[in-house]
């Protein structure tokens, strides 16, 4: 198994009709507002953005996004990744009980220099420090939509 290859999955339930879900999570520019560990979002056009993060370990991931799928009507966005992650990422909005899902999954390989040395002992911190900006993200846009 590659150390630095990574595959995250985060269901995020909130209190907010799926389409006004939708609306926020499509506006990748408009993150730095509601969630801490995205600093930066510089549009590049309409279907791309370079993004800056950081969580809680004290380094930056930059990486440029470029939209590979946008449906509305199935409330699906699909992303590739190139930078210090490459890969994949999508949301998946869904009604569930009166309220609504949104599943965010990932697959990625880490190709930041620091991240490749340090994976085979701390990837543990690393997926860690993934679930934590996860949780701070889901806090951050309930709170954006009500």
């Amino acid at each position: 198994m590659d150390p630095n290859r990574y595959r995250f999955r985060s269901l995020w339930n909130l209190d907010a009709p799926p389409a006004a879900v939708f609306d926020a999570l499509e506006r990748v520019d408009r993150y730095p507002e509601w969630w801490p560990e995205i600093r930066a979002v510089h549009r590049i056009d309409d279907g791309s953005g370079e993004v800056v993060c950081r969580a809680s370990l004290p380094y930056e991931l930059r990486f440029t996004l470029h939209q590979v799928r946008r449906d509305p009507v199935l409330r699906v966005l699909e992303a590739s990744m190139v930078g210090d992650l490459e890969g994949r990422s999508s949301w998946t909005v869904t009604a569930a009980s009166g309220r609504t899902v949104a599943v965010f999954d990932e697959e990625v390989v880490a190709t930041k220099p620091l991240l490749r040395r340090l994976a085979p002992v701390a990837r543990p911190v690393f997926r860690a420090n993934h679930s934590l900006m996860m949780r701070h993200g889901r806090r951050g846009l309930a709170a954006h939509l009500h």
